[in-house]
């Protein structure tokens, strides 16, 4: 076949109308590839897209096709493989320029239609997008024309929340904060729902599922204000005191008698212990993200209850997000004390990871309160920093020496090393080896 650059004046005009003279069936193909279960279709019907559209060349030729086309385009923006993913974004910007925005305000009602029929897929790669698009709605279209369909969208998002994949569960829970800030009043009446499921995610048996909840429960309160606050930090009181009644899983083998090389013979006991095996997250092939079904299927197979430490964790990245707010100060004088009184509890196996966690959150709650309100509190987290700064668990360990270095350049290092001084001298070499690194 002759390229489009060899062909003549009249010759591309005949192209062109032999392709608008097919130009629905075409399109409609190009969706269903678009929106197709395997990666390498979607990446082939991106190419042949891009040629069909470039193709009719003219603006106006090529909108008659966009109710079919921009949707699937738009929602392969945030697609899992990488490669499916970078090519949609290059397609958008030469199909749409910088009309992209227009071009999906103008389109609203099948782009929403579009993501909402991708949110109860098969595939959960395609969830994910979906609750991420939906997201990106709610923050980049006009609120004017999104307006109309927030009760569908929501609908479709609280769905989601009960997602048996935690991407699905995390890309949902952020995507309804993100609502709620954009429209406060549309979504006030689903607020009763949203709590319940934002504290759900908040003591998920997935860390970046809780910091997620955490940001968006920061949102309810930045947008309802006082309403939220006292309900809002109520819950986080009692919530982060559920460590207390964390068991200690080596409590199990608790039985055997203790002396010398019996302590290899629990770790294995413990390791083959079925309960560490059974009903574990499982990976799809080809993506980080694991193999589940979607919402609305009330018995779980894959997501194990919360312990009682990571219910506590998930109410450390919400208190931290609460102190960036000026309308929970106050709240603040009883909740960091109990935040600190978390660390006190040493007797279950992960406490490392709730250490961890605490470590990584303390300089932005330093930053929320200021110097002069933080400094109040700061010997109350010596001896877990000091714990985590000499322990031998890597992450823990490295999320200590940053927290230290950070609040050394917030608080400035003198102030610092005398605050560690008078707590405790026996703490200023493991602070200096770290400060001075």
């Amino acid at each position: 076949a002759q390229s489009s650059s060899a062909l003549s004046p009249e010759q591309e005009i005949e192209n062109r109308q032999s392709i608008l003279n097919y130009g629905d069936q075409l399109a409609d193909y190009l969706r269903k590839g678009l929106a197709d279960n395997w990666s390498q279709v979607r990446l082939a019907a991106s190419w042949a897209t891009r040629s069909f559209l470039v193709t009719l060349g003219d603006n106006e030729a090529k909108e008659q096709f966009y109710p079919k086309l921009l949707p699937p385009m738009c929602l392969n923006r945030y697609y899992v493989a990488a490669g499916v993913r970078i090519y949609s974004q290059e397609n958008w910007k030469i199909i749409t320029g910088n009309d992209g925005k227009r071009l999906v305000e103008k389109f609203i009602k099948e782009t929403v239609e579009f993501y909402v029929s991708q949110t109860k897929a098969d595939n959960h790669a395609v969830r994910e997008a979906a609750c991420e698009c939906i997201a990106e709605l709610g923050i980049k279209v006009s609120p004017d024309a999104v307006r109309p369909h927030v009760g569908v969208l929501l609908e479709a998002m609280i769905e989601c929340f009960k997602d048996e994949g935690w991407p699905v569960r995390d890309a949902a829970c952020l995507a309804c904060g993100n609502f709620v800030q954009c429209f406060p009043e549309e979504c006030r009446a689903s607020l009763d729902t949203l709590y319940e499921l934002f504290f759900n995610n908040l003591c998920d048996n997935i860390p970046s599922v809780r910091q997620g909840a955490a940001t968006s429960l920061a949102n309810v309160v930045k947008t309802y204000g006082s309403e939220a606050v006292e309900f809002v930090t109520e819950k986080a009181k009692e919530k982060l005191k559920a460590v207390e009644k964390q068991e200690n899983a080596d409590d199990r083998f608790s039985g055997l008698e203790k002396g010398a090389g019996l302590f290899g013979v629990i770790k294995r006991q413990r390791d083959n212990d079925i309960e560490l095996h059974s009903n574990q997250t499982m990976y799809s092939c080809g993506s980080l993200a694991p193999k589940m079904g979607r919402g609305g299927c009330s018995n779980s197979h894959f997501k194990r209850p919360s312990q009682p430490w990571e219910i506590t964790d998930g109410c450390i990245y919400l208190v931290a997000e609460l102190s960036k707010l000026q309308t929970t100060q106050e709240q603040m004088k009883f909740l960091i004390p109990l935040m600190a009184e978390t660390t006190k509890h040493r007797h279950y196996s992960q406490y490392l990871q709730l250490y961890e966690s605490l470590c990584k959150q303390l300089p932005v709650v330093a930053k929320g309160l200021g110097k002069r309100n933080f400094k109040t509190y700061i010997e109350a987290f010596m001896d877990p920093i000091f714990h985590s700064l000499t322990s031998e668990n890597a992450l823990t360990s490295t999320a200590a020496v940053e927290c230290v270095q950070e609040l050394a350049k917030f608080i400035g290092p003198s102030i610092l090393r005398g605050r560690v001084e008078l707590y405790n001298p026996s703490y200023l070499a493991i602070l200096d080896n770290h400060l001075h690194h």
